[in-house]
């Protein structure tokens, strides 16, 4: 232990120029008196540590003096893919292995470059998460990374979207962290089906076997995640809405979600004499288009399919029922309706 801190002051001391006591007593979270026994046991050890007194004092190295021990430990050496992101470093329980690892290459760079490098961390930030939502820190998720470097299978229990709980055992390839959200990438043992993904903060219960699984060779994680990107998409929105929209209702797009607007812009018609213009969105089903353009209010005028649009057309006669009963309408409403909320995916 006391030499895994003689070596962190050393490294501190060649990233930072002059630190105090104090400083070094914090961060390493020992007395004053601890410090100042390393500091003389670095001396006594040839390195040429020295210290200044006053207001603005501390301990620092000779100049021109730089240390070679700066050798990685293979867990350090892991932790360097998520340099950029702490937090999901802190989730597979590498957060203080990163931060070692990042002193150490600090330390084994060149003034200039050590310089550079603090520039870059002091101007830019990676935050991986969307706004307005809560940071994805799954309970077995260090469980099932252990797996997946193992290459030992797993046993876990899954609430599938549809609420439904089935056990496993499954053969875990990789993780995948997308906006925050943490994805299991495996087989189910004996399936045959190939590579299907998970959200791991629906696993309920994991427990890493003792069998051990063959990793397919040729398998590349990166290109097996952009090929599912891709074809999410068109699994997630099957079928597709005609609608006319005022011009707030096309400043209101957003709500329906990423994907469905942007398509909805890209094929916008030009606007008639009243601003309305005619468009195709995707939709995941009716239901769910049901919910996401009750949103838009009386700024869409949905035309097909029917079966959407006569949805529509009720929950604007139940709206207008509820909230005004002596003007509610016999025939319908020609113009759309307000109120609702997106079903999962419509918020893209």
């Amino acid at each position: 232990m006391r030499a895994s801190r003689l070596l962190s002051i050393l490294l501190t001391l060649t990233v930072r120029g002059r630190v105090s006591a104090t400083e070094l007593a914090a961060e390493h979270e020992v007395s004053l008196r601890t410090i100042y026994r390393d500091v003389d046991a670095l001396s006594a050890a040839g390195v040429p540590v020295y210290a200044t007194r006053g207001r603005n004092g501390g301990f620092q190295l000779l100049d021109g003096y730089r240390t070679r021990l700066t050798g990685m430990t293979a867990d350090e050496a892991d932790s360097l893919f998520l340099a950029g992101l702490p937090s999901a470093a802190a989730d597979l329980g590498l957060g203080s292995v990163l931060a070692a690892t990042q002193l150490k290459l600090l330390a084994a760079l060149p003034p200039e470059l050590r310089e550079r490098a603090a520039r870059i961390r002091d101007r830019f930030h990676l935050d991986a998460p969307g706004w307005l939502r809560e940071a994805d820190a799954p309970p077995y998720l260090a469980t099932v990374a252990d797996a997946v470097w193992t290459e030992r299978r797993v046993e876990v229990r899954y609430e599938r979207a549809n609420r439904a709980i089935v056990e496993r055992v499954l053969e875990p390839i990789g993780l995948v962290l997308k906006a925050g959200t943490w994805y299991l990438v495996a087989s189910v043992r004996s399936d045959g089906r190939g590579p299907r993904t998970y959200r791991v903060s629906r696993i309920l219960s994991a427990a890493v076997l003792a069998e051990p699984f063959e990793r397919p060779v040729d398998f590349d994680l990166e290109a097996h995640w952009a090929d599912y990107q891709r074809g999410y998409q068109g699994r997630v929105y099957r079928e597709t809405a005609t609608v006319r929209l005022s011009d707030a209702g096309r400043q209101l797009l957003f709500l329906v979600g990423t994907i469905p607007a942007r398509a909805a812009h890209r094929a916008m018609g030009p606007p008639d004499a009243d601003g309305w213009a005619q468009t195709t969105l995707p939709i995941e089903s009716v239901r769910h288009g049901h919910h996401a353009l009750l949103q838009l209010g009386a700024d869409v005028d949905v035309l097909e399919p029917a079966e959407l649009r006569d949805l529509i057309a009720a929950s604007a006669r139940a709206l207008v029922a509820r909230y005004d009963p002596a003007g509610a309408p016999s025939d319908g409403v020609s113009e759309g309706a307000s109120g609702g909320v997106p079903g999962d995916g419509a918020g893209g």
